[in-house]
Order: structure tokens, then C-alpha cells, then sequence
């Protein structure tokens, strides 16, 4: 029997790295950009085609590369950064396990020009799947130049499962914050598709969150700041005002390196404990700065996750340091004596006698007289009023928003009232496909209980329909119906609202504008991630716009990829959501009727998009059994 043990030829075993360390585009632009901080660069540009697709090129003005480094610098564990295992808890480097360049060579087609200070002429190198094609001398700048073009040309399977373009941009501008934000000092350009996104001066802290996320920011930052032997804290947390339900500008850096901490992340919650509502995140910008010795980024093959040797008195320098922060800067509610209008408080002196307050009135005053004894009667005929009034004219129920069609009416004739059960009824019969022997009859009677569930008769019994999970299953058929049609009705707002996203948000919203515009959002880009809502779908008046549009794109981030219909269902889901008649909404006849007619019409009237129950049928014989 042969022998099943074989080694790996180096360009599978180079795949098989690849996997881990270079896992979508924004990975590679992690990896060069590092490299390229690495090598002292003080200025960097970022060249992006097809969201990484066709090309990512990288140059810098660090301190290049000789011939023998140049092509030394694609094989595997092939560092300058590391000589011996001790090294590896002191590093001062972004890089230096020497397996991005092999990785990325590995699955693309790759060019590298560079040139050191010292040397007259650069080398350019070309490669292909791992395989050296050519190198040859040629004139080039000071610095590096790597272009890759191609990624994952040779693993089809890999690039089969990348995402849509604007989600595999969203990722590559994610890591673009991460790096820029830690690296104030150096300039960076981003470009993409011959499209300037970003051109990032060398500046400090605050100006590099300024230039990136706005500069409705300036005034939101508070700065911490504390140098203990342990560990040097320092950069900005958000006022608690400014905190955000959802994608919140979180980030935390140790020794110059982006990662996540979720002990760290706690500590900071708990400083903004009573200060923003439960729910709420707060925005922050810390950096640490700790001896290599004790800390270790080698756990985790993209080195976001850090492991430190004093996590729990670290914890509380850093919590203690927050606190600072908000209590400096009157972030936490303090009384103030130094009103201008404040009430003069007496001082009580011991012996003093104490006075009962005075009062006056007089005792026979009398509003409804005159200032003869007479009463005051207006001189009205109030029988006027009712003029054009017929007695016996019933009240109109006016007529029905289209879209939204459940809101509460001027003349509210609901009850709230239990049924004469001794216990809550446990649904036996689910009804999936709706008969005409479970469909309410028109103009049956209809009852409400406790402002949640709609109780009516049937031919089969009784049905009792959740409000609003049955609104939410009526809102989902029609918004996706207005996606795919394109004919949402907007409602223009008086006065529009202001949308501030980051640049991998915004890239994800420019993603969804057309569905959004398909459903009713009017939505203008007014440049530098901000965006003004002038109209929305009609019928969700009173929702939390923003909210709700910073929902939808954390909802098609973390659904992504290129199935639309799978982003059009979660657009559709969220907004039926957030525009559903709320429980405890008391409802007329007239809508609960209108209600239930509009679930029956629905091809899946029993359960909600997301496969929540929305009704129960209660057998006429379950009900005889009930009361023997």
C-alpha cells in the first residue's frame, strides 16, 4: 500500500494562506497600506477599480525596496520585521509574520515598482498565481508601487462568493478609517473608478475624525487624556447627546493598531450609564498606548484581536479616565449657583424668631360678577352652533389612507374587553392557506382586547388576529410590491432631515437609493457622507426617519451580496416594521374591519415575513367544549 502523507506544492500551501489572511479586497488594501506605514511613508494613494475587483493599486513614499528585497518580499514568511521568536512580543510594526505579499501573490496577478533613495534605478517585478514572469530594472520614484489586478482570478470559487461592489467597497473604506484614523501624521489619497473619495492632509487626531466623518463632529468630541506607567491613554469620546441607536463610530487602537475589545468596549458603556437612554451607543476614539512586551496581536490571523497581560487594571484606568471626561466637560447634570435670576436664599440665625408668611385676598371676590353684583352672561345665541346639523346624521368615518389604511379614526368606538375564558387559549388550528370558511364575513361585528388583538366571527368559529403582526404581513406585500414595480407614493416633508453616515455607510446607501426611490424615499446626496431626506413613503408619518434609514443599511450590510431579492425582502421587512400600527393603538370597527380584510387578501395571511403566527382560529367545536 502506497503512502497518503504528500507535502503540499508551494502554490496550493500559498492558496491555502491566502484564505486566511487575505479574505476579500479590503484585506489586501489592509495588508499593502500597512506595509506601506511600515516602511515610513509619509504620503499614500489609494487607487480602487470595480470596488477591488479589476484593479488595487497602492503607492507610497516610504524608503523602497533593493532588487535581491524586492523579490525576497513574495515568499513565504519572508520579513524585515522579525529575526528570532523573542521579536515577536516587541513589535512596533503593523506587519511582520511575511505572508501578505506571498498570500497576495498567490490569487492575483500582481506588479511591484520600486526604488530606494540610495539607488539610481527601481526593479519592477510581475507575477501570477505565485510564479515570477519578469523582472527587469526601470525608472520609478522613491518608494513603492504595488498594483493587483485581478483578485482571485485563479479561484473562482473565492471570487464567485465576493459581494455586490458597493458592499466590497463599504468593507475596503471600513479599513481605510481604521488606518487613516491611527495615522493622522500621514497623508492619504483614496480613488475610486477615477472618483476622488478621500484626500486626507497630514493633521492631528481631531482634524483626521473631522476630515473623515464631518465636521458636525468638532463640537461632539471630548477629549480623554491620562499617562500612567501602565498604559498611556489618550484621543476623544462622543457627548452623550450625540449617542446613536445604531452605527455608532466606535474604535479603539493599541501601539498605533486597530482592534476589538469587547472588556475595553464594556468599560466605556458603564461610564455612560445614566447619562444616554438604555439602547444607545456612544461614539468614541481611543488610543493605548501599552509596553509590546505585554500585550500579543499574534492570536488572530487579521491581528484585530489583542491579548493583554493587565486587561483588569487596565479596565479601570480606562474607565476611570471616561468618567473624568464627561464630569470635566459638565457632561454629567450638575446644579448651578451661579444663576444670574437665582432666588436669594436668607441665612437662618440662631434665635431668630420665625415668621409665618403673609398673605392677602379678598374673601368676597367673585370672577363671574360685575363690578355692580351682576353676573357676567355672555350675550350669544349658542343655538347657532348647531345650525345645518340633522339630528339624526351619523358621523362619517372619513376616508382611508391608501397607504397606510389603519389609523386611528376622529370617532373611536372599540372595546377592551377579555374574553369569558379562564385562561388564555393556546392556538390548535395555524391557518397557512386561508378558506373561505375562515374568512371574516363583511360587516360582522368586530372586538378589540387590550389594544392588541382583533376578535371577529367565522364560519368555522371564532379568529383572533394579532394587529400588529397582521399589519406588518399588509406593509410587507406592498412595499415589496412598490419595489418591484417602482411606483411608491412619497410624501414631501416640510422640513427635511439631515442623514450624516460614514463613507462605507454611504456607500452602502447609494447601494439601496433605488429601492428606497422605489418605495417613496426622496433622497439628495449633498457630499461628504451627508444626505437630505426630502420626502418619505407615505403613510409612516411620526416614524424615526434616520432611525429607520440607518436600520435598513445595517440591514443590507450584514445581508450583502448580490441577490437583491434577499435586500429588497429586508428593506421591505424593516419598514413594515417601523410603520405597523403599535400594540396598544385602539382601532374602529371600521379599521379593524379593513384590517382583516386587507391580511386575508394577503397570500400568507397567517404568518409575518419573518414566519411570526399573525392569527388563531377557534373551532365552534373547541368553543362547545369550553362550556360543558
Amino acid at each position: 500500500m502506497s503512502d497518503v502523507i504528500q507535502l503540499l506544492p508551494d502554490s496550493v500551501a500559498n492558496q491555502i494562506a491566502a484564505g486566511e489572511v487575505i479574505q476579500r479586497p479590503a484585506s489586501v488594501v489592509k495588508e499593502l497600506v500597512e506595509n506601506a506605514i511600515d516602511a515610513g511613508a509619509t504620503s499614500i494613494q489609494i487607487i480602487i477599480k470595480d470596488a477591488g475587483r479589476t484593479l488595487i493599486q497602492v503607492i507610497d513614499n516610504g524608503k523602497g525596496m533593493s532588487e535581491t528585497d524586492a523579490r525576497l518580499s513574495f515568499e513565504r514568511h519572508a520579513t524585515s520585521k522579525i529575526r528570532q521568536a523573542g521579536d515577536l512580543f516587541s513589535l512596533r510594526t503593523m506587519g511582520f509574520r511575511g505572508e501578505a505579499l506571498a498570500s497576495i501573490a498567490a490569487i492575483a496577478q500582481v506588479e511591484l515598482r520600486t526604488r530606494r533613495n540610495e539607488d539610481e534605478i527601481g526593479t519592477a517585478i510581475t507575477l501570477a498565481a505565485s510564479v515570477v514572469e519578469s523582472q527587469e530594472y526601470v525608472s520609478c520614484p522613491v518608494g513603492s508601487n504595488f498594483s493587483v489586478k485581478n483578485i482571485f482570478y485563479n479561484v473562482p470559487a473565492r471570487r464567485k462568493f465576493l459581494k455586490s461592489n458597493q458592499v466590497e467597497l463599504s468593507n475596503i473604506l471600513a479599513e481605510f478609517e481604521r488606518i487613516a484614523l491611527v495615522n493622522s501624521e500621514i497623508a492619504f489619497e483614496l480613488i475610486h473608478n477615477d472618483s476622488e473619495l478621500f484626500n486626507l492632509p497630514a493633521s492631528n487626531f481631531r482634524q483626521r475624525i473631522i476630515s473623515l466623518f464631518g465636521k458636525g463632529m468638532n463640537q461632539q468630541l471630548l477629549t480623554v487624556e491620562v499617562d500612567t506607567s501602565l498604559v498611556k491613554i489618550s484621543g476623544y469620546i462622543g457627548k452623550p447627546e450625540a449617542s446613536r441607536k445604531r452605527n455608532a463610530l466606535q474604535y479603539f487602537f493599541v501601539n498605533g493598531r486597530y482592534m476589538r475589545h469587547p472588556y475595553f468596549h464594556k468599560a466605556v458603556m458603564q461610564s455612560y450609564e445614566q447619562l444616554i437612554p438604555v439602547g444607545e451607543m456612544p461614539n468614541y476614539f481611543i488610543n493605548l498606548t501599552v509596553d509590546p512586551a505585554s500585550i500579543d496581536v499574534n492570536i488572530h490571523p487579521t491581528k484585530t484581536e489583542i491579548k493583554f497581560e493587565n486587561e483588569q487594571p487596565i479596565w479601570q484606568i480606562l474607565s476611570a479616565a471616561v468618567k473624568e471626561a464627561l464630569g470635566k466637560f459638565n457632561a454629567v447634570p450638575s446644579i448651578d449657583f451661579d444663576m444670574e435670576d437665582a432666588p436669594e436664599i436668607p441665612v437662618f440665625h440662631k434665635g431668630d424668631a420665625v415668621k409665618v408668611p403673609q398673605t392677602s385676598f379678598t374673601p368676597g371676590y367673585n370672577p363671574f360678577k360685575n363690578s355692580s353684583g351682576k353676573y357676567n352672561r355672555p350675550d350669544y345665541d349658542w343655538s347657532k352652533l348647531y345650525a345645518g346639523f340633522e339630528s339624526d346624521k351619523t358621523v362619517s368615518q372619513g376616508p382611508v389612507d391608501e397607504d397606510r389604511q389603519i389609523f386611528p379614526s376622529k370617532v373611536n368606538r372599540s372595546f377592551s374587553s377579555d374574553l369569558p375564558m379562564d385562561e388564555p387559549v393556546q392556538a390548535e388550528t395555524l391557518v397557512s392557506k386561508m378558506n373561505d370558511s375562515a374568512a371574516p364575513a363583511s360587516g360582522g361585528q368586530y372586538l378589540q382586547i387590550k389594544g392588541r388583538y382583533i376578535v371577529t366571527s367565522v364560519k368555522s368559529g371564532v379568529v383572533m388576529i394579532d394587529q400588529y403582526r397582521a399589519h406588518v404581513r399588509i406593509l410587507y406585500d406592498r412595499y415589496i410590491s412598490h419595489i418591484q414595480s417602482g411606483q411608491g407614493v412619497s410624501q414631501r416633508v416640510l422640513f427635511p432631515e439631515m442623514l450624516q453616515l460614514s463613507a462605507s455607510q454611504a456607500a452602502i446607501l447609494l447601494e439601496i437609493k433605488p429601492d428606497l426611490e422605489a418605495l417613496g424615499f426622496d433622497l439628495a446626496d449633498m457630499g461628504n457622507g451627508a444626505f437630505s431626506v426630502n420626502g418619505v413613503p407615505g403613510g409612516i408619518e411620526g416614524v424615526d426617519v434616520v432611525g429607520l434609514l440607518n436600520k435598513m443599511i445595517e440591514t443590507a450590510t450584514e445581508k450583502g451580496g448580490d441577490v437583491k431579492s434577499d435586500i429588497h425582502e429586508s428593506i421591505a421587512l424593516t419598514l413594515a416594521e417601523s410603520a405597523a400600527i403599535p400594540y396598544g393603538q385602539v382601532l374602529s370597527p371600521l379599521e379593524m374591519e379593513q384590517l382583516s380584510e386587507d391580511l386575508f387578501a394577503s397570500a400568507m395571511p397567517g404568518y409575518t415575513p419573518d414566519g411570526k403566527i399573525t392569527l388563531t382560529v377557534f373551532s365552534t367545536e373547541e368553543l362547545s367544549k369550553r362550556f360543558k
